[in-house]
């Protein structure tokens, strides 16, 4: 049972936003003495989104938490229309390349813990298959997914970059897999102005990071579907993405298209690599006319919403390894700063759903 305490809690943390009416109270206490929960008006749950975003300790996009859209898909009541407003999520969001931050906001739990749900981590993510010689194709994190995907029927090509079907949970606990066709995939092929070896590997990457397995949390009550998207700092494609040993693990390949010597770490082959590697993401996006931020830039970014926020008067709960880039981080003004210490009990916020 959700207690008009939580919603007392809300209001003041979105009073920066929204004022409710006055008689919104007396309302939500009515409500909750007789269903024990309540109905977030579209206002609150839009500034409620926008908050969680402002106090998510992990994110260094927060400057521009203010620019949060939403959908509201909370009359949603079956799987096919989940998969359909997923597929207006993306495009919503994608916006032709120029990204925008757009929340899609599904049902609350229900009283017995159901709820629409996504079981792919993000709305848009590549197949890993596993090979008889213990190697894998594709992407390592996500072989369990594939494994689900393939053992319900999906017809796979088996290459790198196949991307995964929609498996998505009713409320009663069903499983349903829908594919997401071609023309809401944007991709972008990676290769390096200097580099042409670079190229022929063939790397493509999703411009589109539309995480969908957390649960966003306003004013004690749940919502275990919310797909969130921004937009990629350059180095989380270049440099973990594609490059970490579990996961597409590239940098010997490009370190070879490099034509640098990779038998003995003195040569830093791995540095010159992961650089150039994120540096042909990069102007990649560029040239492809797809919104994206580099790491020093959003590192700047995210000291200007620090600076902001203590200028409002706010705390920045801050989780120092998430906010720092992965390269090169010494270079960038977060490294340097003492933040506020992440504080992942602050709500509204998003959460990792149980």
């Amino acid at each position: 049972m959700v207690a008009v305490a939580e919603y007392d809690e809300l209001v003041a943390r979105i009073a920066d936003l929204h004022v409710p009416r006055p008689d919104r109270r007396a309302e939500v206490e009515q409500e909750i003495a007789l269903r024990g929960t309540y109905t977030h008006t579209s206002d609150e749950l839009l500034a409620g989104a926008k908050v969680a975003w402002r106090n998510h300790a992990r994110c260094n996009g927060r400057m521009h938490w203010r620019s949060l859209r939403l959908r509201d898909c909370r009359e949603v009541d079956s799987a096919a229309d989940v998969y359909r407003e997923c597929l207006e999520h993306l495009t919503a969001s994608t916006n032709g390349g120029a990204l925008r931050a757009v929340i899609s906001v599904f049902a609350p739990r229900g009283p017995s813990g159901e709820a629409f749900r996504v079981l792919n981590p993000q709305l848009i993510r590549y197949a890993g298959y596993r090979n008889a010689d213990g190697t894998v194709t594709g992407d390592p994190l996500h072989l369990e997914l594939t494994e689900a995907a393939l053992a319900r029927g999906w017809r796979s090509p088996r290459t790198h970059f196949d991307v995964l079907p929609l498996l998505i949970v009713d409320p009663h606990g069903d499983v349903s897999m829908w594919d997401i066709p071609a023309d809401h995939v944007h991709e972008v092929a990676i290769e390096h102005p200097d580099y042409p070896g670079i190229a022929e590997l063939g790397l493509r990457w999703h411009v589109n990071p539309a995480i969908s397995d957390k649960t966003l949390e306003i004013g004690g009550i749940d919502y275990p579907l919310a797909p969130f998207s921004g937009w990629y700092v350059s180095s989380e494609i270049g440099a973990r993405n594609l490059s970490d040993e579990a996961r597409y693990n590239m940098l010997p390949a490009v370190a070879r298209a490099m034509g640098l010597d990779t038998r003995r770490h003195q040569t830093l082959w791995k540095d010159r690599a992961v650089v150039e590697l994120t540096y042909a993401v990069q102007m990649s996006f560029t040239l492809a006319r797809v919104h994206i931020v580099d790491h020093h830039q959003a590192a700047e970014q995210f000291v200007r919403h620090c600076e902001r926020e203590a200028a409002a008067g706010r705390a920045t709960a801050t989780d120092w390894s998430w906010v720092n880039p992965p390269i090169s981080a010494s270079t960038t003004p977060t490294f340097h700063r003492v933040f506020d210490p992440a504080d992942f009990s602050l709500r509204p916020n998003f959460v990792t759903r149980a």
